[in-house]
């Protein structure tokens, strides 16, 4: 979150309100809007530095936004939240599979019935979608039910989904169809210019039909790049000719055994196999380092050998090269739109679902941890009012506020159930790549990104107990936990404007626990505004603010810590430790410090 106050959703702070003047002229008309969401894609590994295309024509006709980030560094959990608006703890879809994510889990929570295409259908817009959509979208349950929202859609299915060359597609009600041999990126290629020209048809047939503005449109466009490969594992005596014909039943999921698939490195269209022959993982202090770092199986890993740095550098580039045909993606839209006569009354984000590492913190490729080179994705905007350049914000902002965003552009206005940033993970870990390829058990932390003009910070509590801190603002590479050791003193902690006198790190972890107690929890306005939760007169709104001495024993004292009373593998109440948060000044100042929290201890005496 940003410890400033102020509104936080791209839309407020780089485009005018759908209507209003623009620099080219006055706007009657809604916008209409492209969306392209990739798979995995980093903004710490140079993903973007690699694609000439999406430069010249978003990043230097738009906005980069630098500090955007996920709320689960997980694909389907990061997509629900995205298009939902809320946190994972309140859509409680927080994985990738049943029980606890995929799509079976989105529609028993109720979203299918609503969500963003549906308001955004609401709000006068036609509505299409082409490409992933979620995980365990399967060519056995495509239709139970259909995914409500879209005028137009084109969705990749389970269990090819992620198989670049034998993807299978299922357009609108019909059956899948498989496009095996076909190059996964290229279709969609194929399938968002039909999509868009769908788009443009019904807004033209609206137009002179009413002899007014037609409906505008509202287009996704969701390639896989640069994900792994990933290829489901056959039961043992399936027959492989039936399956490649048919893949309109349950049958040709059922022949894959549940769980149990293959991830390799992406495989790029062969036109673009040969690229980069030298390129590397950036060999960051955070690479493959010396000594471990993080907490709980991160600092256990060991150093990778020279075969598994190799093995990694190629991840890496197949990564770069899958990537060439989104670029070229970024480019066919473009200039379709500008053909049409519409790109300047088009707004096109570009984002990913979540973010990626390879070798930092010894990691193998994968994502899921709190690090910034998985929850810090990349985020443009170019568009009308938007800023341009290659203008750059450092405005935080998190998936949770594209809803609002896109809603705010199209005029449908907000919405009570929106949340705001708060970063979680439930069970396990997936690790891809040649080495050690599997999952971690358990992975379940809750963590708090707090930016402030003078700190920023990264706060963690780990279902197992362990804790981070991290002071970004001086270790960048999140390498010096400042989580006090056992029996260790407490370090002072300084703010980088050397404004404020150095505080004793107990204290600073005493107000970003608080915080992460409250946003581990919250909902709505509570998401946005969490410091309003915890001091509700409004007299605190940043951390400067929170470590006044008047405060230090509702913080050491009296307010709850957060803690897991067990390790799970998804959003269970009932493991998520203490649930309620004491404002201050609350009943408890009348109660004996033997009945405060922690028996009355303060928090210098716990860490």
């Amino acid at each position: 979150m940003h410890d400033t106050g102020q509104e936080r959703t791209p839309w407020s702070t780089v485009a005018t309100t759908a209507g209003n003047s623009t620099s080219s002229g006055h706007r009657d008309e809604k916008p209409n809007i492209v969306f392209i969401l990739t798979d995995d894609q980093d903004a710490h590994l140079n993903s973007l530095a690699y694609m000439p295309k999406l430069q010249k024509h978003l990043i230097d006709q738009g906005t980069l936004f630098e500090r955007h980030y996920v709320t689960v560094a997980l694909c389907c959990p990061s997509r629900v939240s995205l298009w939902t608006g809320r946190a994972a703890h309140n859509t409680n879809v927080t994985d990738v599979q049943v029980p606890y994510g995929g799509y079976p889990k989105f529609v028993s929570q109720g979203f299918n019935e609503a969500w963003l295409p549906l308001w955004l259908q609401e709000a006068g817009y036609n509505t299409y979608y082409t490409g992933k959509l979620f995980n365990a979208h399967t060519v056995a349950n495509y239709h139970s039910p259909f995914v409500s929202g879209f005028n137009g859609s084109d969705f990749l299915l389970d269990p090819y989904t992620y198989d670049y060359l034998n993807a299978t597609f299922q357009r609108d009600h019909d059956v899948p169809v498989s496009h095996e041999g076909e190059y996964s990126t290229d279709v969609i290629i194929e399938k968002a210019r039909g999509l868009i020209d769908d788009g443009l048809a019904a807004s033209a047939a609206g137009a002179a039909g009413a002899g007014a503005s037609g409906r505008p449109f509202f287009v996704t466009i969701a390639p896989i790049a640069p994900h792994s490969n990933v290829q489901g594992t056959l039961a043992p005596g399936t027959n492989t000719t039936a399956i490649r014909t048919n893949r309109t039943t349950a049958a040709a999921a059922e022949d894959y055994i549940p769980g149990q698939f293959t991830m390799t490195a992406p495989i790029p269209a062969e036109r673009h196999a040969h690229l980069f022959p030298d390129a590397i993982v950036p060999r960051t202090p955070h690479f493959n380092p010396d000594t471990p770092s993080g907490v709980s199986w991160v600092s256990r890993l060991p150093q990778q050998t020279e075969d598994n740095v190799a093995a990694n550098d190629h991840f890496y580039r197949q990564r770069l090269r899958a990537l060439q045909a989104v670029d070229e993606l970024v480019e066919a839209v473009v200039e379709q739109l500008a053909a049409a006569g519409q790109l300047d009354n088009t707004y096109i984000f570009y984002s990913s679902d979540n973010g990626f590492h390879i070798g930092q913190h010894r990691l193998q490729p994968g994502k899921e941890c709190g690090f910034e080179e998985d929850i810090n994705v990349p985020l443009i905007v170019r568009g009308p009012g938007v800023a341009h350049g290659h203008a750059v914000r450092h405005t935080v902002t998190t998936h949770t506020d594209l809803a609002p965003t896109f809603l705010g552009l199209a005029g449908g206005g907000s919405r009570d159930d929106f949340d705001g940033l708060a970063i979680d993970y439930w069970g396990y870990g997936y690790i891809e790549g040649q080495y050690d390829a599997g999952r971690i058990l358990n992975n379940t932390y809750k963590a708090l990104r707090l930016v402030g003009d003078d700190y920023d910070l990264y706060y963690s509590v780990w279902c197992s107990g362990e804790h981070e801190l991290y002071d970004l603002s001086n270790d960048r590479y999140q390498l010096n936990n400042l989580y006090p050791a056992p029996n260790q003193p407490p370090p002072l902690f300084s703010f980088a404007s050397n404004t404020t006198r150095p505080r004793p790190v107990s204290q600073v972890i005493a107000r970003l626990d608080s915080l992460l107690l409250v946003l581990k929890s919250c909902k709505a306005s509570s998401c946005t505004d969490p410091w309003r939760v915890l001091h509700p007169g409004g007299s605190v709104s940043d951390l400067h603010a929170a470590l006044a001495p008047q405060f230090d024993h509702f913080y050491d004292t009296e307010q709850e810590r957060v803690s897991f009373s067990r390790c799970e593998l998804g959003y269970i109440i009932s493991a998520e430790g203490p649930q309620d948060v004491k404002p201050f000044g609350g009943a408890a100042d009348q109660f004996p410090a033997h009945l405060f929290p922690r028996g009355g201890k303060d928090w210098a005496e716990l860490v």
